[in-house]
């Protein structure tokens, strides 16, 4: 092991079990899915329901599927996605800061996914276990993790989110 791969291996964990941690929240925590069902329902994406399992369950996946380095591009492009759609309803008219409640955090998460399809999971991964000639980083990784993600993001966001109009 590099001090390159440990330090993949911590980002992969810290940046996955933080990802999986706010879809496990989804399910079990607060009002639990019904809750936010609702909270998804008056952000504007319908059904409500149908997003909130949509965003826990790929929370989940996406964050233990990064923590592990297993298809890390992928899971990176779902972190993008997750991110962009957090971003945009939830996040973008409060600033910056996540203090009061902008999308910083969002934006790290994002870059963080990122930066680790770009450098690969490195040699403590699942990737590097079953795919040892064929991991994907670099441009690839780059280029999946970015457009796909932004792709995603983008068709849920056009398909599905229909904020109330304001009275003006």
């Amino acid at each position: 092991m590099t001090d390159h791969d440990g330090a993949l291996l911590l980002l992969r964990i810290c940046f996955g079990v933080t990802m999986a941690a706010h879809g496990y929240s989804k399910l079990f925590m607060g009002a639990g899915i019904a809750g936010a069902g609702k909270w998804f329902s008056s952000l504007g994406l319908r059904p409500g329901s149908f997003h909130a399992w949509l965003a826990a369950l790929t929370e989940i996946g996406a964050g233990i599927a990064l923590a592990l380095g297993l298809f890390t591009p992928f899971a990176s492009a779902a972190f993008v996605a997750l991110m962009l759609v957090a971003g945009w309803t939830v996040h973008r008219s409060k600033g910056f800061f996540i203090g009061t409640g902008g999308w910083e955090y969002t934006f790290i998460m994002a870059v963080g996914g990122i930066a680790i399809a770009v450098a690969g999971p490195g040699h403590i991964s699942m990737d590097w276990v079953l795919f040892s000639n064929g991991i994907i980083a670099g441009w690839a990784g780059l280029t999946i993790a970015v457009a796909g993600g932004l792709l995603a993001g983008v068709a849920l966001l056009a398909g599905f989110y229909r904020p109330q109009q304001q009275p003006s």
